[in-house]
């Protein structure tokens, strides 16, 4: 596959500069290899940054990169293909058409039963036999194409199922613009947005009427694809939902939001075919979604069943199927392709096993073998294996792909190119979108199947055309929108991610400080009785918050005791454990969240992984004075995000849970860690133990500069308390979060909801205990005694969360989903 042939993408047949990549050569030659080379260096750190690779590390191995060099398509040269591939995707739409409705095909033995009735991809619910269908089985589609030493383009697959890639392209165009923009001056390259409007319009006239809004179905954040599920959705302003967030009721689809239920009228899939509906399929998805398609309530966009059309050895059969439903010749061929279930065709391809690529006849997303990079052993087991079931396979003539120019760290570097394009109907045509997604394909890469985890993808620019514009779909009548300030219709799924997102981020940071704290006193060189004693409490905490394995907090040497600490920060350690969460919440709303806000936490949560990565294995001065420097950035990073949701989030909707969120962990961290550093042995009979935890339970709530103002520098047990557990005023107090979390309910709930006085019975106990603390004979007795209490406060707490949980991020209940008002039905998600 890999060869030393001159740049033929950019080359005539003179060995001449192409006239369309004259102006491109010249801009490049300007710029300098080391120009060129440190702009491709930052257009791998900004796919990283903005998320085209997975926030962490090893979180899922997704790395795609973009040579700083586009494949140019001239305006004839892109006509060719646009009209081609159009015919293509009518024809598969006709054959799908025919196999799911009366297969005629079938009958006249133009397409072989095992293609179909043998195939997984076949889903038979989605048969037309009655004649109810009324929508288009392919409303998108790609093609995955290779142009071979003729300088003819051949199609090595079809996508038709979700025809994935385009938000690729999208972010490939974006990204190039902005960190090249000389090379796209003078250049008449045609834009992209127009397509992007086009997929709207489309999706627009498939809504079954105007008061249908429009998803984008996906399989959620552990899909490969999520980050074009994200761009897209956001490109098309069109919400971004799982199976989970949407039910059926009365034959009609609805999103589950906080405030009740909205209706879906158009699905965007981007889940596999098999998956959409869990009572007539076996993966999952909404029941009885395929019984509202077959009514009309829903219109989904591919079919579930149009991945059938991806089948590799249907290609051997596509030219007849023209000439039979379309009365033409293909103008785009596929590559030379052979069913191996024919006769004698087997024979003629184990006989030159290495020309051929063998691919599963039925699985379009298998990436094909390619039998002359096996070993000899391996071509034999190979060719054992497709004699045995030579009706499984399909083979087609080994390629070899075009090649075209790469930036390589010691200049241009010529590699194969594999062009993916895309296509939209638009109600009366296809059309193309006015690029692509070009790959450089290593020996390791596939040429076909599914897209790879790992690429180096180009943007493809088509030169504009005078003659030549795209028209939208007619202008559709919109109705006046009403203007609305509510968060009701915010998804409980997403909703449940923000609160999480919160309290994962209150956990970092109240880990973070109890590490502080507790790395600080390891590393003075003669610690007091007092700092011992305050260090017992210390570990208790650290083993209650999980960031320190409970058998080790009855140790105490110093040695032990840092090395215990330390393990934290590594792998599966604590810190690592919570840092995960918190990037997989954040990960599972880039939907949601700005781009600012996005770049700022990814960019952040790499840097913190990096650190903990690179913190020293031993458990020496140094390696401790990096892991408290460490604390200190990961309580730098809670501030960064609270600020940036202040001022960069809608007082609604996401930022109420989010707040939410952080009011219940931190309220909940406040009572508990008290309750530990008052809860020691002999404190009732020995002042200074109870005098300890105060100093530090002060320490930890970030509040002994504002005691130290008010009372100077003694200290007594009722204005301390006063200070952590009922001081409105003090942001770090318990009493500012209850009163935080009361304010953020009033927002969320309903009025007359018994979770709007959910919070002042715990006020008013935080109350109570400060006064009865300061009536005592003995303040030190009294505080000594609080810790049941606390723990009971803590218990409260936890309570209210679970009542809200059970109330916006769970199902419907049933008592406040059946009712119908004026055609709505009501209800919390």
């Amino acid at each position: 596959m890999m060869h030393d042939s001159p740049l033929d993408e950019m080359a005539d047949g003179a060995g001449r500069a192409k006239p369309h990549w004259r102006a491109l050569l010249a801009t490049m030659f300007s710029l300098g290899h080391e120009t060129l080379a440190q702009r491709a260096r930052l257009l791998d750190q900004t796919f990283e940054e903005e998320g085209v690779t997975a926030i962490l590390p090893g979180e899922r191995t997704v790395h795609w990169r973009c040579d700083p060099i586009p494949l140019i398509l001239s305006a004839a040269e892109f006509a060719g293909l646009e009209a081609g591939l159009a015919q293509r995707a009518e024809l598969l739409e006709r054959v799908l058409a025919d196999v799911y409705g009366a297969q005629t095909l079938l009958a006249e033995g133009l397409i072989p039963p095992d293609l179909v009735y043998g195939n997984p991809a076949f889903l038979r619910p989605c048969r037309n036999a009655d004649g109810w269908r009324r929508d288009r089985y392919l409303s998108f589609y790609a093609a995955d194409m290779l142009r071979g030493p003729d300088g003819i383009w051949r199609v090595l697959s079809d996508r038709t199922g979700q025809a994935p890639g385009l938000a690729y392209a999208l972010e490939n165009r974006r990204v190039l613009a902005r960190i090249l923009p000389e090379m796209f001056q003078g250049q008449g390259i045609r834009p992209l947005r127009q397509f992007l409007e086009v997929i709207g319009d489309t999706l627009q006239a498939l809504a079954p009427d105007d008061r249908a809004g429009i998803a984008l179905l996906t399989g959620g954040h552990s899909d490969p694809m999520w980050f074009e599920h994200v761009l897209l959705s956001r490109e098309l302003s069109i919400g971004l939902v799982e199976a989970g967030d949407l039910t059926l009721r009365n034959g009609q689809l609805f999103l589950k939001t906080l405030r009740g239920l909205q209706r879906i009228g158009v699905l965007l899939r981007r889940t596999q075919g098999e998956s959409v509906d869990a009572l007539e399929l076996v993966s999952g998805g909404v029941p009885g979604l395929l019984d509202a398609i077959r009514g009309g309530s829903v219109r989904m966009a591919n079919d579930a069943g149009s991945g059938l059309a991806e089948t590799p050895a249907l290609a051997a059969f596509l030219p007849e199927l023209a000439r039979r439903l379309l009365h033409e010749e293909l103008r785009v061929p596929s590559q030379a392709t052979l069913w191996l279930g024919e006769g004698a065709v087997v024979r003629t391809v184990l006989r030159d096993l290495e020309g051929w690529l063998i691919r599963p006849a039925n699985d379009g997303d298998a990436p094909p073998v390619v039998p002359m990079m096996l070993s000899a052993e391996e071509r034999q087991a190979l060719a054992a294996q497709v004699a045995a079931n030579p009706a499984g396979y399909a083979a087609s003539v080994a390629p070899t792909p075009s090649v075209a120019p790469c930036a390589g760290p010691s200049g241009l570097e010529a590699k194969p190119i594999a062009l993916r394009l895309f296509l939209v109907f638009d109600g009366k045509a296809w059309r193309a979108l006015p690029g692509g997604l070009a790959r450089a394909l290593s020996e390791e890469d596939a040429l076909a199947g599914r897209l790879p985890r790992h690429a180096l993808s180009k943007d493809v620019w088509v030169l504009a055309d005078e003659a030549g514009t795209m028209q939208g779909a007619p202008g559709l009548l919109q109705p006046v929108l009403a203007i609305r300030r509510t968060a009701g219709d915010l998804p409980s799924r997403v909703a449940d991610n923000f609160y999480w997102l919160g309290r994962y981020l209150e956990r970092l940071e109240e880990a973070a400080r109890l590490q502080r704290s507790v790395l600080g006193r390891i590393l003075r060189p003669s610690p007091t009785a007092r700092e011992v004693s305050e260090m017992r409490m210390l570990v208790v905490s650290l083993s209650k918050a999980a960031m320190m394995d409970p058998e080790d907090a009855s140790v105490l040497g110093a040695g032990m005791l840092a090395s215990s600490v330390m393990r934290a920060f590594r792998h599966n350690g604590g810190m690592r454990r919570v840092l995960g969460h918190v990037a997989r919440q954040v990960d599972q709303l880039r939907d949601r969240l700005t781009g600012e806000m996005y770049a700022v936490l990814t960019r952040s949560l790499r840097d913190l992984r990096e650190s903990m990565r690179t913190l020293p294995a031993d458990a020496e001065p140094g390696a401790l004075e990096h892991a408290l420097h460490l604390t200190t950035e990961i309580i730098a990073f809670a501030a960064t995000v609270a600020g940036l949701a202040a001022e960069n989030m809608v007082r609604g909707g996401g930022r109420l849970f989010l707040d939410f969120g952080r009011r219940i962990e931190r309220a909940q961290a406040i009572s508990a860690e008290l309750a530990h550093v008052l809860d020691q042995p002999g404190a009732e009979t020995q002042p200074g133990r109870v005098e300890t935890g105060l100093r530090l339970a002060l320490e930890l709530r970030d509040s002994v500069i504002t005691y130290r103002t008010r009372y100077l520098a003694v200290l007594q047990p009722a204005p301390a308390l006063d200070l952590i557990l009922a001081d409105e005023g003090n942001p770090r107090g318990l009493a500012f979060q209850l009163c935080a979390a009361r304010d953020l309910l009033r927002e969320i709930v309903e009025d007359g909801d018994s979770l709007l006085g959910a919070m002042d019975p715990l006020l008013q106990e935080t109350r109570d205990i400060v006064q009865e603390v300061l009536e005592a004979t003995d303040q030190t007795v009294a505080a000594a005694r609080l810790p049941d209490r606390l723990r009971a406060l803590d218990r409260a707490i936890a309570t209210v969360a679970d009542r809200v949980s059970r109330r916006y991020f769970t199902l419907l209940p049933v008592a406040r989903s059946l009712g119908v008002e004026n055609g709505l039905l009501r209800g919390a998600a």
